[in-house]
């Protein structure tokens, strides 16, 4: 799925306004990234858009303290050696915010060889009493502050606990858009990811999903880890820096290498690849760096902010860029009003005919307040 589709634009078009998600805000100006670690960065969290509702969910996060087994375990990471690569992607397939192609630098860091999975996310919730977002009524305030002003909020029925989930669209002729193949499903969260009457038991190797950018940081700090930069997250899916366009190589998408959709999306599966949504981890070839699912089955949230212009801030510097952040603030022209996150490695819902986010280069965004059932998380440490 290409579409950045937030529980913002989905309540906007409960509320018939969708068109909210459209207005033609001004641009912006773009801010210099501010000159702190990744890892600082990644547990900052504060809205460039001010002060506000996202305190809810960032107060809870930092009461995390890092388990003192948990974060000195290497287990299940592989070393990343760090080194420089031409970030971005200029090809066919490349959409406008992959562009234009600049040097980078990242240094080494360890990263978790799949991603986080369901059985790992309980652990952290039954120590640590931690409940996600989508398992919280959505906050009005927190919603005021993304909507365009003026939109009228949704009922407390449509603000009840709930979360996106996939469902094959209806061909009925008419153009189709995210909202003919999201639903927002209440009671839908990362132990239930389509919500009442399905279960994570027995899915203890799936990755857990329906899990926002705040839980997925909350569980980083009890790890004694941090999300990927997206500079990070790129370098290690191109295997150190390789011109590679999957992470396999170069051989065109097949269910030999990834998890994604394999007909005509959103309306007709072939499940070719035999996981009509998840598959467990470690079910497709790894890279070279024994690093699995950098390509399909879970788009992978990162530390980063998005904005649309943000490759042409780092040409315009002038020099590569050494261990990137990502910029100071959010900007999407299709959601002008509300800050999103990068998230990396396309998922079972990508195909070549819609937005091929398997792609190395390929990039996306997501509100950090919203879960949905086709996105994870895998985490990285720094070195000793």
């Amino acid at each position: 799925m290409s579409f950045s589709f937030s529980k913002v634009c989905y309540l906007l078009v409960l509320t018939a306004s969708m068109w909210a998600c459209k207005n033609k805000n001004a641009v912006p100006e773009m801010q210099a990234p501010p000159p702190i670690l990744a890892s600082e960065h990644c547990y900052s969290g504060d809205t460039p858009w001010g002060e506000g509702g996202a305190d809810i969910y960032l107060a809870d996060v930092k009461k995390i303290e890092p388990d003192p087994v948990e974060s000195k375990n290497k287990a299940g990471m592989v070393w990343v050696e760090g080194g420089t690569f031409n970030m971005g992607s200029d090809g066919p397939e490349a959409r406008p915010d992959e562009q234009p192609i600049h040097p980078v630098k990242v240094k080494g860091f360890w990263m978790d060889q799949t991603e986080v999975t369901n059985a790992q996310f309980a652990r952290f919730v039954a120590a640590t009493g931690y409940v996600t977002t989508a398992e919280r009524a959505i906050d009005p305030k927190t919603l005021a502050e993304q909507l365009p002003p003026g939109t009228p909020l949704p009922s407390a029925e449509e603000l009840a606990p709930a979360s996106l989930v996939f469902q094959l669209a209806v061909n009925n002729g008419q153009p189709l858009g995210p909202a003919d193949w999201w639903r927002m499903q209440k009671g839908a969260n990362w132990q239930q990811p389509q919500g009442p009457g399905s279960s994570i038991k027995g899915k203890e190797a799936w990755p857990v999903t329906q899990v926002s950018w705040y839980d997925a940081v909350a569980y980083c700090r009890w790890a004694g880890k941090r999300l990927p930069s997206e500079a990070e997250w790129e370098w290690a899916a191109r295997s150190g820096g390789k011109s590679n366009k999957y992470a396999w190589g170069n051989e065109a998408v097949s269910p030999k290498f990834a998890n994604y959709f394999e007909g005509s999306f959103p309306v007709e599966q072939s499940k070719a690849d035999q996981f009509p949504r998840c598959a467990p981890i470690k079910s497709f070839q790894s890279n070279a760096l024994g690093l699995y699912d950098m390509a399909g089955n879970v788009w992978e949230w990162c530390a980063d902010w998005y904005r649309n212009d943000h490759y042409k801030q780092c040409l315009a510097l002038g020099k590569t860029s050494s261990d990137p952040q990502g910029p100071a603030d959010s900007y999407d022209p299709e959601e002008p009003s509300t800050p999103k996150k990068v998230v990396r490695g396309g998922s079972f819902l990508c195909n070549d005919s819609y937005c091929s986010g398997y792609r190395c280069a390929a990039r996306m965004k997501t509100s950090p307040d919203t879960g949905l059932e086709h996105t994870g998380f895998r985490c990285v440490r720094a070195a000793d």
